[in-house]
């Protein structure tokens, strides 16, 4: 049987109503960057459909880093449409160091060669109960007999919840959290929450734990916005698995992609930045002790954008990955 990957069709913009901008003050929004193709696309698109909503300012998309183009070039896209003030999004699931740090370390930058630029940074994604429903029905949608011929219920399904991974143990426990807050409520036999990359439990390790429930299927969330080449080596390992383990059956959820409920919780993320109503829980923020120490803001005093994605795996072991977890770089 192969791997269920269903992908959905766009949005229907007529349908979409969005809450009113209470300013014209155009929008940075920043993603990650993949050199997946298909990745970067859809974020662009993403910018496109959401530009395309409201279109009584400009919706400016750019990458922190892997692909064009970057902040510094949707900066100064801005400043040729004529503006020096502008709300900056980043469209991140959580708050990790690319928000905390890397994202502001390279407006701030930019505002070394433009001092007259004032941006307004706003809010990651985050816990939110309308991305909450968009995964219920995600997951609802496999209990369909086309996704599920067997049947098979909830009760004999164990839910794999598969993060990124981050160097940032706060982000990491949202994770979890919203594993677990996924599962209240709906029958599975068990959630179980890995991670596909830097942090632990990795993805296999959250194959074994599932199996030691001897479930008759086994679900595989990838909690992404959009695909790369993290998200087709979920896949790829869960297809492995499913050679592995031909008496179980699997299925694979797609990344989110372009849905209403996340252009919707952007606009929310938006409205807080032109209405100055951006918070974020910083309590059990590495970053914030070492700041402590300094006395300085944690979010915006970071100086050198020191992540890299080709250093190999510094915390491939979990001894490793222990004893550096709560160092600040």
């Amino acid at each position: 049987m192969p791997i269920i990957s269903f992908k959905e069709h766009l949005p229907d913009l007529g349908s979409i109503k969005l809450d009113s901008l209470p300013l014209a003050r155009p929008l940075l929004l920043i993603g990650h960057g993949t050199k997946d193709t298909q990745g970067r696309e859809t974020f662009l698109d993403f910018a496109k459909i959401y530009q395309d909503l409201d279109q009584s300012r400009p919706v400016i998309p750019c990458f922190l880093e892997l692909t064009p183009p970057f902040i510094k070039e949707g900066v100064e896209l801005c400043l040729e449409k004529g503006y020096q003030e502008f709300s900056a999004l980043p469209l991140l699931l959580f708050a990790a160091r690319h928000n905390k740090f890397d994202i502001t370390n390279e407006l701030d930058h930019c505002r070394e060669h433009y001092p007259q630029l004032k941006f307004h940074y706003g809010r990651h994604l985050g816990i939110n109960p309308s991305i909450l429903e968009l995964c219920q029905k995600r997951l609802a949608q496999l209990d369909e007999i086309e996704n599920n011929p067997n049947q098979i219920a909830r009760q004999d399904t164990v839910l794999l919840f598969v993060g990124r991974g981050s160097s940032d143990p706060d982000a990491n426990s949202d994770v979890v959290k919203m594993a677990r807050l996924l599962w209240e409520g709906t029958g599975y036999l068990t959630v179980e929450t890995c991670f596909i990359g830097i942090t632990h439990p990795r993805l296999e390790e959250g194959f074994r734990r599932a199996l030691l429930y001897q479930p008759k299927r086994i679900i595989v969330l990838p909690y992404f916005l959009f695909t790369g080449a993290l998200v087709k080596k979920i896949f790829d390992i869960t297809a492995l698995q499913e050679q592995r383990h031909p008496d179980i059956s699997f299925a694979c959820l797609p990344e989110m992609g372009i849905q209403s409920e996340l252009l919707k919780l952007v606009r929310q993320r938006e409205i807080e930045t032109q209405l100055a109503q951006v918070n974020m829980n910083c309590e059990m923020c590495k970053f914030r002790q070492i700041a402590g120490e300094h006395n300085t803001d944690h979010h915006h005093h970071h100086h050198g954008h020191e992540h890299s994605h080709s250093s190999g795996d510094p915390y491939a072991q979990l001894e490793d990955y222990h004893q550096k977890i709560w160092l600040v770089p």
